[in-house]
């Protein structure tokens, strides 16, 4: 018996259904791409390994999918080097070519190989899936959507007060109220790290200070410590811990907090822009708070950093983020282009959205109607009908086979097709409805009118 085909771990299959609802997220999130100014674009599938690698850090790189060379892969490898089992080295002459991780380091690469084609500021979105070779959980998976908004080659920061309006705009017409727009920046992280004594330890502090609210104050403390930050620098740190208030009010106890720090004092003044214009222009449904626990993405980060969490009391983590990156570039050779940019988590998004029956029951619509098929003849007049209702935009079949009509009922049903065409004379059309059991002889005009 031949064995039963599976997908790999962290894969999945879209029925109808999925596909639908995944779908009705990207359009609302393309429509207010399009609203604010963004452009499509798309970027291969793969890139070139040296395109990906060492861009995401040492953790980034092991999660890359690899491609082997098409062909003998192995066999321009000295037999000496195969031996030796050094996997690094024998990667890089077996491999050339890797899955995308994600989309931001393929549109640096795109932004330097086109920058003669390209007007500054450059403002893009691009919906495609990505893939990590990461252990899978929910809500994370290894090939999964990415739905980036980014603008290069502005420092403003009026890019980062549109990017939360944008966050808040596609939520709310997802009908996702009570989601928290969070935002810090990586200068006041700086800053703290500068005035507790702890520069050169930065990312330890910033990686342990962002599992304060999963492990708790002595938690982090406990972290920090082993990570040789000193109980002085703790000491000066405990502001942190019980940082509450609001944004203004933890402005306030930054300013004095960092009253030391060049670095710190003009994160707080880039911070102090972002949120007064946000509040000052409103939000629709979305709140915003300071929360000087973020740290992620440091690696490129070097202003504003966001994320989004799901509205109270459901069980998900981050369904957004980004921030600011002043020379994402550069890695590229192409210097001085600061940047901006968000991602929606699609994947997440459509949990949430499921968990809390946000999507329209209309999503899901289907085929409104089907004709029986009892013969050629009746078939023909049917597909007749079947163009007009197209031409109105009616989701309608035929079914395709003159089987007997119980079989044809029973495939509507099992559709969740609601209504049923059995016959066609005289220009009328014997319309029942599966849901009521109700049926009537209509006009086509009556037809078009009662499928609308």
């Amino acid at each position: 018996m031949a064995q039963k085909p599976s997908i790999p771990k962290g894969t999945r299959d879209f029925s109808p259904i999925e596909v639908a609802k995944r779908n009705y997220i990207i359009a609302i999130m393309r429509n207010h791409f399009e609203k604010f100014g963004y452009q499509p674009i798309e970027t291969p599938s793969f890139e070139n390994s040296d395109t990906l690698m060492g861009k995401y850090g040492e953790e980034g790189d092991r999660l890359i999918f690899k491609i082997l060379n098409s062909g003998d892969f192995l066999d321009k490898i000295p037999t000496e080097e195969l031996q030796e089992i050094n996997y690094k080295k024998l990667t890089g002459k077996i491999s050339e070519k890797a899955l995308r991780y994600d989309l931001t380091v393929p549109f640096a690469r795109y932004v330097v190989q086109h920058q003669g084609e390209i007007e500054f500021p450059f403002k893009r979105y691009q919906i495609q899936p990505v893939w990590r070779a990461d252990r899978p959980q929910k809500g994370r998976f290894r090939e999964f959507y990415q739905c980036d908004a980014d603008v290069v080659g502005s420092t403003s920061l009026w890019q980062e007060v549109e990017l939360i309006q944008l966050y808040d705009a596609v939520f709310a017409a997802l009908g996702l109220n009570g989601v928290t727009i969070k935002i810090n920046n990586r200068k006041i992280l700086s800053g703290i790290a500068e005035v507790i004594g702890a520069s050169d330890k930065l990312i330890d502090f910033t990686v342990a200070l962002d599992k304060l609210d999963k492990i708790g104050e002595e938690g982090v403390k406990k972290e920090m410590l082993e990570k040789g930050i000193s109980g002085d620098a703790l000491m000066k740190v405990q502001p942190l811990f019980q940082f509450d208030g609001s944004i203004q009010e933890k402005i306030g106890k930054l300013s004095l907090l960092l009253a030391t720090s060049e670095e710190g004092q003009k994160g707080i003044q880039e911070m102090q822009f972002v949120c007064d214009k946000v509040l000052q222009l409103g939000l629709i449904k979305a709140n915003l708070d300071l929360d000087v626990t973020l740290a992620r993405g440091l690696n490129y980060y070097t202003g504003t950093i966001i994320e989004v969490a799901a509205p109270a009391g459901v069980a998900m983590g981050s369904i957004g983020g980004g921030g600011r990156y002043d020379d994402l570039t550069g890695i590229f050779g192409l210097k001085n282009m600061s940047g901006v940019g968000v991602s929606f988590g699609l994947d997440r998004i459509y949990l949430v959205l499921d968990e809390l029956n946000l999507f329209p029951e209309t999503v899901t619509n289907g085929t409104q109607v089907l004709f029986l098929n009892f013969d050629e003849a009746a078939a023909f007049e049917a597909m007749k009908a079947i163009q007009q209702l197209r031409n109105q935009n009616i989701k309608v079949e035929l079914y395709p086979d003159a089987a007997k009509i119980d079989k044809q009922f029973k495939h509507a049903e099992r559709r969740g097709i609601p209504f049923v065409v059995k016959e066609i004379l005289n220009e009328e059309f014997t319309l029942k409805n599966l849901i009521s059991g109700e049926q009537k002889k209509v006009t086509m005009k009556e037809l078009v009118t009662i499928l609308q």
